[in-house]
């Protein structure tokens, strides 16, 4: 029972429930404006009057409630370009501001035995450990290596 208390307390979890009643009553919002302003809208621009959510078409008496389906798909979309522009965008930029600045590195070289990256004023390689002399032109100036 107590690791499941602590699993249950965990911030993130907390945090996932809040996020889901605050979606469900955004999700909410989004319909209620969907259904009360853009429906009718888009049943006027398609003729029909009133409510477009109950617009359907009958092929061999099954019903086809395509109303619905242009309602769902608007909410979708508008609940997409919310989330984005409100949520993600900002906390890209957010996250590129706190970001800690890359400074330009140390210029480096290849190790001629391991092939690791390592500065290019090494006298020794970090990864393999053999002795590594000064390079002319990307080209090894003597050929080091370990002696026991």
């Amino acid at each position: 029972m107590k690791g499941f208390r602590s699993f249950l307390l965990r911030g993130n979890v907390v945090d996932l429930a809040v996020g889901i009643v605050i979606g469900a009553a955004f999700t909410a919002v989004v319909n209620g404006f969907v259904n009360a302003f853009l429906t009718p809208i888009v049943g006027l621009i398609t003729g029909k009057t009133g409510n477009f959510s109950s617009a359907v078409f009958k092929v061999d008496g099954v019903s086809f409630a395509y109303g619905q389906l242009i309602n769902a798909t608007i909410s979708f979309v508008l609940i997409a370009a919310v989330v984005y522009y409100f949520v993600v965008m900002p906390v890209n930029k957010l996250h590129e501001r706190f970001k800690p600045k890359e400074e330009p590195g140390a210029p480096t070289k290849d190790c001629p035995e391991c092939l690791s990256t390592i500065p290019i004023a090494a006298t020794r390689c970090s990864f393999c450990t053999i002795p590594v002399g000064p390079q002319e032109h990307g080209v090894p100036t003597q050929k080091a290596y370990p002696t026991r």
